[in-house]
Protein backbone atom coordinates (compact mmCIF):
# COMPACT_ATOMS: atom_id res chain seq x y z
CA UNK A 1 0.00 0.00 0.00
CA UNK A 2 1.41 3.27 -1.07
CA UNK A 3 1.04 6.40 1.54
CA UNK A 4 0.09 8.35 -1.17
CA UNK A 5 -2.07 6.22 -3.66
CA UNK A 6 -6.06 6.49 -2.96
CA UNK A 7 -7.28 3.47 -0.51
CA UNK A 8 -11.10 2.53 -0.06
CA UNK A 9 -11.85 1.57 3.35
CA UNK A 10 -13.12 -1.95 4.13
CA UNK A 11 -14.06 -1.41 7.67
CA UNK A 12 -16.34 -5.00 9.12
CA UNK A 13 -17.51 -7.09 12.13
CA UNK A 14 -17.45 -10.45 11.72
CA UNK A 15 -18.46 -12.78 14.82
CA UNK A 16 -18.16 -16.37 12.91
CA UNK A 17 -15.46 -15.49 9.73
CA UNK A 18 -18.48 -14.99 6.97
CA UNK A 19 -18.32 -11.12 6.68
CA UNK A 20 -14.53 -11.20 7.28
CA UNK A 21 -14.29 -13.66 4.04
CA UNK A 22 -16.59 -11.40 2.45
CA UNK A 23 -14.63 -8.52 3.40
CA UNK A 24 -11.36 -9.90 2.11
CA UNK A 25 -12.97 -10.85 -1.48
CA UNK A 26 -14.04 -7.07 -1.42
CA UNK A 27 -10.59 -5.97 -1.01
CA UNK A 28 -8.89 -8.56 -3.36
CA UNK A 29 -11.76 -6.94 -5.88
CA UNK A 30 -10.42 -3.19 -5.14
CA UNK A 31 -6.85 -4.30 -5.30
CA UNK A 32 -7.59 -5.61 -8.90
CA UNK A 33 -7.74 -2.32 -10.17
CA UNK A 34 -4.68 -0.05 -10.55
CA UNK A 35 -3.85 3.45 -8.97
CA UNK A 36 -6.17 2.46 -5.74
CA UNK A 37 -6.03 0.42 -2.60
CA UNK A 38 -8.06 -1.55 -0.15
CA UNK A 39 -7.60 -0.72 3.58
CA UNK A 40 -8.72 -3.60 5.92
CA UNK A 41 -10.18 -2.74 8.96
CA UNK A 42 -12.57 -3.98 11.68
CA UNK A 43 -13.96 -3.36 14.92
CA UNK A 44 -13.56 -4.35 18.60
CA UNK A 45 -16.63 -6.36 20.20
CA UNK A 46 -18.74 -4.18 22.84
CA UNK A 47 -19.99 -5.37 26.06
CA UNK A 48 -23.91 -5.09 26.54
CA UNK A 49 -22.50 -2.94 29.91
CA UNK A 50 -19.48 -1.51 28.94
CA UNK A 51 -17.37 -0.84 26.32
CA UNK A 52 -15.01 -3.94 25.71
CA UNK A 53 -11.44 -3.58 26.98
CA UNK A 54 -9.52 -5.52 23.80
CA UNK A 55 -5.78 -5.41 22.84
CA UNK A 56 -5.16 -2.10 20.88
CA UNK A 57 -4.00 -5.19 18.24
CA UNK A 58 -6.52 -8.20 17.25
CA UNK A 59 -4.51 -11.65 17.79
CA UNK A 60 -5.83 -12.11 14.23
CA UNK A 61 -7.03 -10.51 11.12
CA UNK A 62 -7.38 -6.93 10.44
CA UNK A 63 -6.18 -4.17 12.72
CA UNK A 64 -8.83 -1.77 14.24
CA UNK A 65 -10.11 1.13 12.50
CA UNK A 66 -9.56 4.85 13.68
CA UNK A 67 -11.40 7.85 12.50
CA UNK A 68 -9.02 9.02 10.80
CA UNK A 69 -9.01 5.87 8.51
CA UNK A 70 -12.53 6.73 7.52
CA UNK A 71 -11.78 10.01 7.23
CA UNK A 72 -8.95 9.93 4.75
CA UNK A 73 -10.46 7.10 2.48
CA UNK A 74 -11.58 7.78 -1.08
CA UNK A 75 -14.41 5.01 -0.80
CA UNK A 76 -15.86 3.09 1.85
CA UNK A 77 -17.07 -0.68 1.84
CA UNK A 78 -18.99 -1.75 5.21
CA UNK A 79 -19.57 -5.37 6.41
CA UNK A 80 -21.11 -6.41 8.99
CA UNK A 81 -23.71 -9.97 10.06
CA UNK A 82 -27.16 -9.45 10.32
CA UNK A 83 -28.49 -8.57 14.09
CA UNK A 84 -32.71 -8.84 13.81
CA UNK A 85 -32.38 -7.00 10.62
CA UNK A 86 -29.76 -4.43 11.49
CA UNK A 87 -25.87 -4.20 11.59
CA UNK A 88 -24.13 -5.24 14.29
CA UNK A 89 -23.73 -3.03 17.45
CA UNK A 90 -19.44 -3.10 17.29
CA UNK A 91 -19.85 -1.90 13.73
CA UNK A 92 -22.83 0.84 14.72
CA UNK A 93 -20.76 2.29 17.80
CA UNK A 94 -17.91 2.74 15.17
CA UNK A 95 -20.01 4.61 13.18
CA UNK A 96 -21.99 6.29 16.09
CA UNK A 97 -18.11 8.15 17.06
CA UNK A 98 -17.85 9.71 13.59
CA UNK A 99 -20.15 12.84 14.47
CA UNK A 100 -16.87 14.81 13.96
CA UNK A 101 -16.70 13.80 10.26
CA UNK A 102 -20.90 14.61 9.64
CA UNK A 103 -19.84 18.11 11.38
CA UNK A 104 -16.75 18.92 8.82
CA UNK A 105 -18.26 17.13 6.14
CA UNK A 106 -15.07 15.19 5.67
CA UNK A 107 -17.30 12.31 4.01
CA UNK A 108 -19.39 14.10 1.47
CA UNK A 109 -19.01 13.08 -1.90
CA UNK A 110 -17.35 9.89 -1.39
CA UNK A 111 -18.58 6.49 -2.58
CA UNK A 112 -19.70 3.94 -0.40
CA UNK A 113 -20.87 0.49 -0.66
CA UNK A 114 -22.27 -2.52 1.93
CA UNK A 115 -22.20 -6.27 2.49
CA UNK A 116 -23.28 -9.07 5.28
CA UNK A 117 -24.08 -12.55 6.18
CA UNK A 118 -27.01 -14.01 7.71
CA UNK A 119 -27.59 -17.44 9.38
CA UNK A 120 -30.80 -17.90 7.61
CA UNK A 121 -31.86 -17.03 3.78
CA UNK A 122 -34.37 -14.97 5.12
CA UNK A 123 -33.09 -13.40 8.16
CA UNK A 124 -32.97 -10.27 7.28
CA UNK A 125 -30.54 -9.37 4.70
CA UNK A 126 -32.03 -6.99 2.89
CA UNK A 127 -32.78 -4.81 5.88
CA UNK A 128 -29.43 -4.81 6.96
CA UNK A 129 -28.04 -3.50 4.52
CA UNK A 130 -30.59 -0.91 4.08
CA UNK A 131 -30.00 -0.01 7.99
CA UNK A 132 -25.69 0.61 7.40
CA UNK A 133 -26.89 2.66 4.19
CA UNK A 134 -28.58 4.70 6.36
CA UNK A 135 -25.99 6.65 8.33
CA UNK A 136 -23.90 6.60 4.82
CA UNK A 137 -26.28 8.81 3.59
CA UNK A 138 -26.21 11.07 6.47
CA UNK A 139 -22.66 11.27 5.87
CA UNK A 140 -23.59 12.70 2.72
CA UNK A 141 -21.91 9.78 0.50
CA UNK A 142 -22.77 8.00 -2.70
CA UNK A 143 -24.29 4.71 -2.60
CA UNK A 144 -23.15 2.27 -4.93
CA UNK A 145 -25.20 -1.64 -4.70
CA UNK A 146 -24.69 -4.08 -7.05
CA UNK A 147 -25.78 -3.74 -10.64
CA UNK A 148 -27.95 -6.59 -12.66
CA UNK A 149 -25.25 -6.39 -15.16
CA UNK A 150 -23.02 -8.79 -12.56
CA UNK A 151 -25.25 -11.47 -14.07
CA UNK A 152 -24.30 -14.02 -11.12
CA UNK A 153 -27.49 -11.84 -9.08
CA UNK A 154 -30.12 -13.85 -11.23
CA UNK A 155 -27.74 -17.20 -10.53
CA UNK A 156 -27.24 -17.23 -6.85
CA UNK A 157 -29.59 -19.09 -4.67
CA UNK A 158 -27.83 -18.63 -0.86
CA UNK A 159 -26.75 -14.36 -1.15
CA UNK A 160 -26.70 -11.62 -3.26
CA UNK A 161 -29.28 -8.69 -3.55
CA UNK A 162 -28.72 -5.03 -5.66
CA UNK A 163 -28.17 -3.19 -2.22
CA UNK A 164 -24.81 -5.18 -1.57
CA UNK A 165 -23.52 -8.87 -1.88
CA UNK A 166 -24.76 -11.00 0.95
CA UNK A 167 -24.03 -14.69 2.30
CA UNK A 168 -26.24 -17.06 3.96
CA UNK A 169 -23.76 -18.85 6.57
CA UNK A 170 -26.08 -21.33 8.31
CA UNK A 171 -27.53 -22.03 11.66
CA UNK A 172 -24.19 -23.35 12.43
CA UNK A 173 -22.27 -21.34 10.71
CA UNK A 174 -21.51 -24.45 8.29
CA UNK A 175 -21.66 -22.90 5.24
CA UNK A 176 -19.08 -20.99 3.50
CA UNK A 177 -18.75 -18.22 0.91
CA UNK A 178 -19.63 -19.97 -2.26
CA UNK A 179 -17.83 -19.04 -5.66
CA UNK A 180 -20.98 -17.09 -6.58
CA UNK A 181 -20.81 -14.56 -3.53
CA UNK A 182 -16.80 -14.65 -3.46
CA UNK A 183 -17.89 -13.17 -7.57
CA UNK A 184 -19.94 -10.63 -6.42
CA UNK A 185 -17.92 -9.76 -3.30
CA UNK A 186 -14.61 -9.14 -5.95
CA UNK A 187 -17.25 -7.00 -8.51
CA UNK A 188 -18.66 -5.13 -5.64
CA UNK A 189 -14.82 -4.51 -4.57
CA UNK A 190 -14.32 -3.33 -8.30
CA UNK A 191 -17.20 -1.39 -8.83
CA UNK A 192 -16.46 0.96 -5.68
CA UNK A 193 -12.80 1.04 -6.33
CA UNK A 194 -13.61 2.24 -9.75
CA UNK A 195 -16.35 4.76 -8.22
CA UNK A 196 -13.90 6.18 -5.58
CA UNK A 197 -10.72 6.42 -7.94
CA UNK A 198 -12.87 8.53 -10.66
CA UNK A 199 -14.46 10.81 -7.85
CA UNK A 200 -10.96 11.13 -5.91
CA UNK A 201 -9.25 12.51 -9.35
CA UNK A 202 -12.05 14.82 -10.05
CA UNK A 203 -12.01 15.80 -6.14
CA UNK A 204 -8.62 17.49 -7.21
CA UNK A 205 -6.31 14.64 -5.60
CA UNK A 206 -4.72 13.04 -8.35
Amino acid sequence: MSATRPYVLVLYYSRHGATRTLAEQVAAGIESLGGIDARLRTVPPVSPTCEAVDPEIPESGAVYATLDDLRHCAGLALGSPTRFGNMASPLKYFLDTSSELWLNGALIDKPATAFTSTASLHGGQEATLLSMLIPLLHHGMVYAGVPYSETALLATTSGGTPYGTSHVAGGRNEREVDETERHLAKAQGRRIARLARALHAEAGHA
